[in-house]
C-alpha cells in the first residue's frame, strides 16, 4: 500500500506538471495579441495546433504500442522535458510566427506521452478501484490545464515571465514520475501488435466508452482554450476592458482547477455506482450549464462567473471514466494502447471544436456557440445507455 500511495502522489504532480503547458498560449492571449498585433486565424492556430500535435503523437503512441512495449515512467518523464524545452523556445522565436504555431504542435505531441501514459501507470495499481485512481489522474491533469492562467494572472501583461515559470514547473515536475513504481497488474506487451486498437470498434462495450468520450470532447476543450476570452466577451458588457480582462482570466483559472477535486470525488463513487452512470450524470450536468452560461451572456457579471465555475465543475468529472472503462474491457497488456487511441480521436475532435469556436462565435456570437456545446454530452449520454444497462444487469 505504501508503494501504491507514494506512486500516486509522485504521479498526481508529475501529470499537472507535464499537461501544465496546454493552454499557456491561450493564458496569455491578450498581452501577445496586444504586444503583436496577431491575426485572428494565428490567435486560432496557436490553440488549435496544440490539440493537432497531441493527435498525431497519441496516434504514434497507440498505434506502435509506445506506452505497452517500454517502461511508461521513461516514456513519460521524457515527453515532459520535451514539453517544457518545446515551451521555452517560444522565447526565441517571434511570438506570432509560424515557427511558434509549430513548437505548439511540437508540444501537444511530447504531451500525448504524458497523460495517457500515466494512465497506463495508474490502471496497474489497482482493478476494484480504477474508477478512482483514473480519476485521481484526471484531477491532477485538469489542476495542470489551469496553471497557466494562473500564472498568466500573477505576471499580468508580463507573458514571458509565465511562459518562463511554465516551462519550470513541466520540467521539474514531470521528471517526479521517475520515481514511481509499477504496480502488480501492470503488464508488458512484447511485441509490436497495432491489430489491437481494432477493438476499439469490435468490442461494443470500448466502442460505447469511446462514443461517450467523444461526446463529452466535442465540449471540453472548447470550453477550456477560451472560456477566458468568451467570459471577458460577456463581462465587458457591465465592466471596464481591463477589468473584464482580468476576470476572465481568473474565471478560466478558478472554473477549470475547481473541476480536479469533483474528479477524486467521483472517481470514488464510479467505483460503487457504475463509471457509466457517474459520466451520464456528469454529462447532463454540464450541457445544462452550458445552455444556461448561454443564457447570463453579458448579464450580471457575478452570475456569469458562477455559472462558468459550476460549468467547469461538471465538464469534467466524466472524462475518467471512459477511460477507466476501456481499461476495464481491454486486455491489460494492450490498454495503453487503447486508451491513447480514444485519446487520439478524442483530441482529433477538439481540434475541429477548438478550431471552429471564434469563427461561429464572431458570425453568431458566443451565446450560440456556447449553447452549441451542449449538443456533446447529451449525444454522449444516449452513447452510454448501454454501458450502464450493462452495469444494471451485472448488479441483477
Amino acid at each position: 500500500m505504501q508503494d501504491k500511495t507514494r506512486t500516486i502522489v509522485f504521479l498526481v504532480l508529475a501529470t499537472a506538471a507535464g499537461m501544465s503547458l496546454w493552454f499557456m498560449t491561450a493564458a496569455i492571449l491578450p498581452d501577445i495579441t496586444a504586444e503583436a498585433g496577431l491575426s485572428s486565424g494565428h490567435q486560432t492556430l496557436l490553440s488549435s495546433a496544440v490539440q493537432a500535435g497531441f493527435v498525431a503523437g497519441a496516434l504514434i503512441i497507440s498505434i506502435s504500442g509506445a506506452a505497452d512495449r517500454f517502461d511508461p515512467r521513461f516514456v513519460f518523464a521524457t515527453c515532459a522535458v520535451g514539453t517544457a524545452v518545446a515551451n521555452a523556445l517560444l522565447l526565441a522565436v517571434p511570438i506570432g510566427s509560424d515557427m511558434a504555431i509549430a513548437l505548439r504542435f511540437v508540444t501537444g505531441g511530447l504531451m500525448a506521452g504524458v497523460y495517457p501514459v500515466g494512465m497506463k501507470i495508474a490502471v496497474g495499481w489497482g482493478l476494484k478501484d480504477r474508477g478512482l485512481l483514473v480519476g485521481i489522474l484526471v484531477g491532477a491533469l485538469t489542476l495542470g490545464k489551469s496553471v497557466p492562467y494562473g500564472l498568466a494572472w500573477l505576471g499580468g501583461a508580463d507573458w514571458r515571465l509565465a511562459l518562463t515559470a511554465g516551462s519550470v514547473v513541466a520540467a521539474a515536475g514531470g521528471l517526479l514520475v521517475l520515481r514511481a513504481s509499477l504496480g502488480p497488474h501492470h503488464r508488458h506487451s512484447p511485441e509490436f501488435r497495432p491489430g489491437a486498437i481494432i477493438l476499439a470498434w469490435t468490442d461494443t462495450r470500448i466502442r460505447s466508452a469511446y462514443l461517450g468520450y467523444f461526446g463529452h470532447m466535442w465540449e471540453l476543450f472548447a470550453l477550456w482554450a477560451w472560456m477566458a476570452a468568451a467570459a471577458t466577451a460577456s463581462y465587458g458588457a457591465t465592466l471596464d476592458p481591463h477589468a473584464a480582462v482580468d476576470l476572465g482570466k481568473l474565471t478560466a483559472f478558478v472554473a477549470i482547477s475547481a473541476g480536479a477535486p469533483v474528479c477524486i470525488l467521483a472517481g470514488r463513487i464510479a467505483d460503487s455506482f457504475g463509471k457509466a452512470r457517474v459520466a451520464m450524470v456528469s454529462m447532463a450536468a454540464s450541457g445544462t450549464l452550458a445552455l444556461a452560461t448561454a443564457a447570463s451572456f453579458g448579464g450580471p457579471a457575478g452570475l456569469t462567473f458562477v455559472l462558468f465555475v459550476l460549468w467547469g465543475i461538471a465538464v469534467i468529472p466524466d472524462s475518467a471514466q471512459f477511460s477507466a472503462l476501456v481499461a476495464d474491457f481491454a486486455p491489460p497488456e494492450w490498454s495503453g494502447s487503447l486508451m491513447t487511441f480514444q485519446t487520439a480521436l478524442g483530441f482529433l475532435l477538439t481540434v475541429i471544436t477548438v478550431q471552429l469556436s471564434p469563427v461561429i462565435a464572431a458570425t453568431f456570437g458566443w451565446p450560440a456557440l456556447l449553447a452549441g456545446l451542449a449538443v456533446g454530452p447529451f449525444f454522449g449520454v444516449i452513447a452510454m445507455l448501454p454501458l450502464s444497462r450493462l452495469y444494471a444487469a451485472e448488479r441483477g
